[in-house]
């Protein structure tokens, strides 16, 4: 899916930079920022929803010992 944006000068200047000094594209390279920070925002969006459950009292938390000894972790 064709898709555009807008990049402040000095965030294009340094993916034209990264590209010729790699010989790979810019498009190359934003492919690979939009996917890796896609996964990382959201991972980070499924923890403030989870931090927000436990502090409501609606996600059950276990402690370190009961996960050791629950997978045999203990021996």
């Amino acid at each position: 899916m064709p898709t555009s944006i807008r990049l402040e000068p000095e965030i294009e200047a340094r993916l034209d930079a990264l590209a010729a000094r790699t010989g790979r594209t810019k498009a190359y390279y934003l492919r690979q920022l939009i996917t890796e920070g896609l996964d990382d925002l959201e991972d980070y969006y499924t923890a403030v929803e989870v931090s927000e459950r436990i502090r409501r009292g609606e996600e059950r938390t276990y402690p370190l010992e009961e996960v050791i000894r629950d997978l045999g972790l203990d021996d």
